[in-house]
């Protein structure tokens, strides 16, 4: 196989995975351009945001603390009324 052979196919190798590389790049940076969104079934408003909040305070009180078995049932049954 002749020398220019050789390089012609390194270089046309070379030149498709230099193209398909640079194509996914652009690909990424498209993709974290944009915006993600929910549809607005899924998309949480304020309320749910801070029940979610009150909710993960309790929770951490419960890992944290170290009160009795009876006030963290109360604070459990308080999250279930809701």
């Amino acid at each position: 196989m002749p020398w220019s052979v050789a390089i012609m196919v390194v270089l046309i190798v070379m030149i498709v995975t230099i193209g398909k590389v640079s194509k996914e790049k652009w690909r990424a940076m498209a993709a974290q351009s944009e915006e993600p969104t929910l549809p607005d079934a899924r998309r949480p408003n304020n309320d749910e945001i801070r029940q979610l909040k009150e909710r993960v305070a309790v929770l951490e009180r419960v890992i944290t603390d170290t009160h009795g078995r009876a006030d963290l049932e109360r604070q459990i049954e308080q999250l279930r009324d809701r």
